[in-house]
């Protein structure tokens, strides 16, 4: 049976997932969140007209022509306006943020300004007319549609917001990843392990793309080579409200590896299986009812960058938010040898070279073995080579992925 290439892979992965339904969260909690509905203002931005400097509110007709000497007859603050009147020839003295009295036109900023005893001040300099004056409504104004559904809350989102006095917003919920992996070879970190097995890592890697793509996690721990185990920890993912199953390891065709069978016992539609990509061959797709499942491989590397193409996209796109990929344009730093027959994902570290007028250069690392987690936690980037690729040379364009 041909290997599904990768891109068909993910457009059938993604293609009818939506957004899940909209909660109310705090402004606090939203923090990365995606808005589920459009955003409009409570209120008007400023809602008076302000000083954006301090100095004294005046009248521009008063200090057109200088020498212009002037009555001080109050001050306004920020919080506590001035209640009069500015008449002609008269000055308020005023500070950022404060509220322009009523007839006043301008401001003059406070170092052109003499000031004299007996509260009278000197203009040195003439001011323009509504000058330093952030007028009513500058920045926006009530019932202004000022976030689009679909933006990710960062912090000038979450800002503006609370500007436009919204003390919650409507988000996309979290979708939540069931975790899962599988082997009767792992321990859990901290545990001493037997003769013939190894600490498990997978887990804490796949938790991470889920929490960077906006998802929560539960963990369900590590099961090992017994149908039965693994029929309760499925059971478990059903039950749990779960709106994915990632199970690392196990997807494979080794008589051990059985979460393929459990799976499918278990009523799951199968949709895809092996994958045209090198690390991750075995990636697994499918359906049980609503739950997704993601069978990622159990070779570290090839878990992890199986989970960087298509767990990070699959939860960004539960979430509302946008799942592309950061794909970007670089040279070679090292020679690389053809490629085979499947899509191949090359750790690499990328830097910016000077010599090559800052372009982004790619250097492959020399040992690409999926089981080595520490070229991985150097890496930045994966060298996207397609399949069947000749031999390329230093300096040849590549594509990357880049990973952080």
């Amino acid at each position: 049976m041909a290997l599904l290439p990768v891109n068909e892979a993910l457009e059938r992965l993604l293609s009818d997932v939506k957004p899940l339904p909209a909660e109310t969260s705090s402004l606090a909690d939203a923090i990365g969140r995606t808005l589920a509905h459009d955003l409009y203002a409570l209120r008007t931005q400023p809602p008076f007209a302000a000083s954006a400097m301090d100095g004294y509110a005046v009248r521009a007709e008063d200090i057109a022509s200088l020498p212009a000497k002037l009555q001080v007859t109050g001050e306004s603050l920020a919080g506590r306006r001035f209640e009069g009147t500015l008449n002609a020839g008269q000055a308020v003295r005023i500070f950022t943020g404060a509220p322009v009295p009523e007839g006043a036109d301008t401001v003059l900023l406070q170092e052109d300004a003499i000031v004299h005893p007996n509260g009278f001040i000197e203009a040195a300099e003439s001011t323009a007319f509504g000058r330093h004056i952030r007028k009513a409504g500058l920045d926006f104004v009530s019932d202004e549609k000022l976030l689009e559904a679909g933006r990710v809350l960062d912090g000038p989102a979450l800002a503006l917001a609370a500007a436009a006095n919204h003390p919650t917003v409507s988000v996309v919920k979290k979708p939540l990843v069931a975790i899962l992996a599988t082997g009767s070879e792992l321990v859990a970190p901290g545990n001493e392990p037997g003769p013939d097995q190894i600490v498990a890592s997978n887990t804490f890697a796949i938790m991470a793309l889920v929490v960077e793509a906006g998802g929560e996690v539960l963990d369900l721990g590590i099961v090992g080579d017994d149908l039965a185990a693994l029929d309760l920890a499925i059971e478990r993912a059903r039950n749990s409200g779960a709106d994915v199953l990632v199970t690392l390891g196990g997807a494979s065709v080794g008589d051990h590896d059985l979460v393929k069978e459990a799976l499918t016992a278990a009523g799951m539609e199968l949709n895809f299986w092996k994958i045209a990509m090198r690390p991750g061959k075995p990636l697994m797709y499918g359906r049980l009812a609503q739950l997704r499942i993601l069978g990622l491989p159990g070779n570290p590397v090839s878990s992890v960058v199986c989970g960087q193409l298509f767990l990070k996209p699959l939860v960004a796109a539960l979430c509302g938010a946008d799942h592309r990929h950061d794909f970007r344009s670089a040279v070679l730093g090292a020679a690389m040898e053809a490629n085979s027959t499947r899509q191949d994902y090359v750790r690499a570290v990328v830097a910016t070279a000077e010599h090559h007028g800052d372009q982004l250069v790619a250097t492959p690392f020399a040992t690409q073995d999926s089981s080595m987690l520490k070229t991985l936690a150097e890496a930045n980037a994966l060298i996207v080579r397609e399949p069947y690729a000749p031999a390329a040379a230093v300096g040849d364009p590549c594509k990357v992925l880049m990973l952080r």
